[in-house]
């Protein structure tokens, strides 16, 4: 069986998705595995395991700001270094690697700086009370000592996935899933270290994970390699980069923001049972679009390299088998939830009144949920091709232009029912933003695929 970038070329590109795909997806499963792990320990500890648990999700926006940091860096890196391979330039595509290093190295010393300074006020602004600040405090600061394990993890895995190594990508994942489930419960009881027990359990995983990231990027197995005259960086090449990856950025840097604006307008209209409600609707909504992502990270590595390769009717395959797979699985999705909602909610609560009210805003919520599909497949190959503009342009119109004003705005166009109408919000940004996006792809595309074809590489 081939392996690497000759594969990445020459594959039959339904094989080679489902081999780049199924590492990924399961990659992204063990990552919610052991976050919910990790989260079940904090709730089970003594006397205080309850506000334990708050304090944590207190600080799940700044952590999801801190994973956006190493997407923004890995997610333009790495299909800026598959393209280059895909045109034989493995000089460039490692000096893309050095850069990104150094790039993370420097985002990770400000953020622990900025974090150890100011953890307590951005957490209190993320909604911390009198009772759960020290809590979540504890946990923030020896998390933030370990935001270079994070950044570097996330970071550089991204570039072993880009040779086509998914399943040595997986193992990273899987590595640090096992530190920290080992982990955890010996810091959390074992020492009576509490929520600091868990943030330690968390970031020596993570450096068990950088660690081997980071061996195998300097050994002989991979393509790419970490050399010391690659770490200089050049504005030139780390402006495209940040330009390429700011899409992933967006999209998770602004779903604390989004968070906040849902629950403000619920906790306005419905009350304490409507923002319970959505937290089990974002957490449905995670857990869903896990494969989806697992997909498009395997078909980026494949598309990246074959548009660098000047091969377009490769580029095509990739995307219209992206676009189908993508498809039937969110229209399988959909079919659930509009069918058995309340078996999605009881996932979460046992509370016979949340899940009713739950599984009636779940249908509102999810009412689209079949065209996001459409919306991976453009949004991820136009990143896989090197198409800064449109994927930002796309992630931007669909949560600020759309997703945040009709949180607002539909309880006004509906006022008969305000609370559900703040849960339409979702599926109107979805499917306007979809139609944009379809409308952009169908002139970027075609446009990038018949310039490939003047000029192959």
């Amino acid at each position: 069986m081939q392996t690497g970038n000759d594969a990445l070329g020459s594959e039959r590109v339904r094989k080679l998705l489902v081999r780049l795909a199924v590492p990924s997806i399961v990659a992204q499963l063990i990552n919610m595995l052991y976050n919910m792990v990790d989260r079940m320990y904090i709730g089970r500890i003594p006397q205080v395991g309850a506000l334990a648990l708050t304090g944590l999700g207190v600080c799940s926006p700044i952590i999801m700001v801190v994973s956006a940091f190493a997407a923004l860096v890995s997610m333009g890196g790495a299909p800026k270094a598959a393209i280059a391979m895909g045109a034989g330039d493995s000089e460039e595509a490692e000096k893309i690697l050095g850069n990104c290093i150094t790039v993370q190295l420097i985002v990770s010393v400000a953020m622990t700086v900025a974090l150890l300074r100011f953890h307590r006020p951005l957490l209190i602004a993320f909604g911390a009370s009198e009772n759960t600040i020290d809590f979540a405090a504890d946990y923030m600061r020896i998390y933030s000592l370990g935001t270079i394990f994070v950044q570097l993890t996330l970071g550089m895995n991204a570039f072993i996935n880009a040779q086509g190594f998914a399943k040595t990508g997986m193992l990273t994942v899987l590595l640090g899933a096992i530190c920290n489930i080992i982990l955890d419960p010996i810091f959390i009881f074992a020492l009576n270290m509490g929520v600091r027990g868990a943030a330690l359990a968390t970031i020596l995983s993570q450096g068990a994970s950088t660690v081997w990231v980071l061996v195998f990027l300097s050994g002989k197995r991979s393509t790419l390699r970490i050399r010391k005259a690659n770490l200089r960086p050049q504005a030139r090449r780390i402006a495209s980069v940040l330009a390429l990856g700011m899409s992933p950025f967006i999209m998770q840097a602004s779903e604390s923001v989004i968070s906040v604006c849902f629950n403000s307008s619920l906790l306005k209209y419905g009350g304490d049972i409507a923002v319970g409600a959505m937290t089990i609707l974002s957490s449905v909504m995670m857990i869903s679009m896990l494969p989806l992502q697992g997909l498009a990270q395997g078909a980026m590595p494949i598309a990246s390299y074959n548009f660098g390769a000047g091969n377009a009717v490769r580029v095509k395959k990739v995307f219209w088998l992206l676009l189908k797979s993508c498809l039937a699985y969110s229209a399988f999705l959909w079919g659930m939830v509009m069918l058995f909602p309340q078996m999605f909610a009881r996932l979460f609560t046992t509370n016979a009144d949340l899940i009713a009210f739950s599984a009636q805003a779940l249908r509102r919520y999810c009412a689209v949920l079949f065209v996001m599909g459409i919306q991976m497949a453009c949004q991820m190959t136009f990143i896989s091709i090197g198409n800064a503009k449109a994927s930002a342009v796309v992630a931007i119109v669909r949560k600020f232009v759309l997703l945040i004003p009709l949180i607002y705005l539909m309880p006004v166009i509906f006022p008969q029912n305000k609370t559900m109408a703040v849960y339409l919000a979702e599926p109107v940004s979805d499917f306007i933003a979809v139609t944009f996006t379809v409308a952009l792809f169908a002139r970027q595309f075609t446009r990038a695929m018949r310039v490939l074809n003047s000029h192959p590489a």
